[in-house]
């Protein structure tokens, strides 16, 4: 039985795709993990969104009222209940002013956390197509290792390096 000689740049291959498949599996990590990050913080900004809205329907409430309680004050003329119904009105007005201050601060919020989960996708595509790319280059190096064809391993090769690349970028974002 004769021993066949194994071709030098088939060691090659074998430590190509083994650093493919690294890579891979941390685009994989990473982008699944920047993934979640988007869901998680989407989810929190729809929170706020809503926390606005909410004090947004409190406010037009305090609005109503502090106008028809302004018209009442128009109609009465007794010196009593004007001045509870213009202490009502003032109170009001504090409430109202309260309520713009809040749904600023909860609408910086929430432009935060919409920032945050735009930054999460931005690095998240990136790692995706990473992935595809890499996972492509493993699957030619596999059939060239068993094809034992060099140039479809060089092919698997400049798709392994697409995949790096958008591997990189989706740390840096320089794409």
């Amino acid at each position: 039985m004769t021993e066949e000689k194994k071709e030098p740049w088939l060691n090659y291959l074998a430590l190509t795709t083994v650093i493919l498949a690294v890579c891979a599996t941390l685009a994989t990590f990473k982008g699944g993990g920047f993934s979640t990050r988007s869901v998680l913080v989407q989810n929190q900004a729809s929170d706020q969104w809503a926390f606005y809205q909410a004090k947004s329907i409190k406010q037009s409430l305090a609005e109503m009222e502090q106008g028809q309680l302004e018209r009442e004050l128009l109609r009465t003329g007794e010196k009593q209940v004007a001045a509870a119904i213009e202490a009502r009105v003032q109170a009001l007005k504090g409430k109202i002013a309260k309520y713009d201050q809040e749904k600023a601060k909860i609408q910086d919020d929430a432009k935060r956390l919409e920032k945050e989960r735009d930054d999460a996708q931005r690095h998240g595509r990136p790692f995706g197509l990473a992935v595809i790319f890499l996972q492509i280059a493993i699957l030619l190096s596999s059939i060239a290792a068993l094809l034992k064809k060099k140039a479809v391993w060089m092919a698997g090769v400049a798709v392994g390096i697409c995949g790096l690349v958008q591997f990189a970028n989706g740390f840096m974002l320089f794409m």
